[in-house]
């Protein structure tokens, strides 16, 4: 009676770019075991385990989480802006260009 395996991807995505390693596991690994049975940390160096978060169909997990069959690890890319600063930018910069969008709506008496 052989053991189950699974069969888990691997994905990590920049901008230009993405990497989708598919690997065959034994019950019971974890996301750890995913990552460095395909590989991907020596394929793009830039991928720091210590400080990286890492997930499984878009769900923050820790390393030692273990796996189901046809899961989906995914490395996140930490953020370069914050989104609500990014957002409040893109505001002031449409609010700069003449557009009333994110301000209060005014009264009909005062349109």
């Amino acid at each position: 009676m052989s053991a189950q395996l699974l069969s888990v991807s691997v994905c990590y995505a920049l901008r230009d770019t993405q990497t989708l390693i598919t690997v065959n596991l034994p019950a019971g690994s974890t996301l750890r075991d995913a990552i460095e049975a395909s590989g991907i940390v020596e394929r793009c160096p830039e991928i720091d385990l210590g400080t990286a978060t890492v997930g499984v169909y878009g769900k923050p997990k820790p390393l030692d989480a273990p796996l189901a069959d046809h899961d989906r690890v995914e490395i996140y890319r930490g953020l370069i802006v914050d989104p609500k600063l990014a957002r409040q930018r893109r505001v002031e910069k449409t609010r700069r260009a003449g557009s009333i969008e994110g301000r209060k709506w005014l009264s009909k008496d005062s349109r």
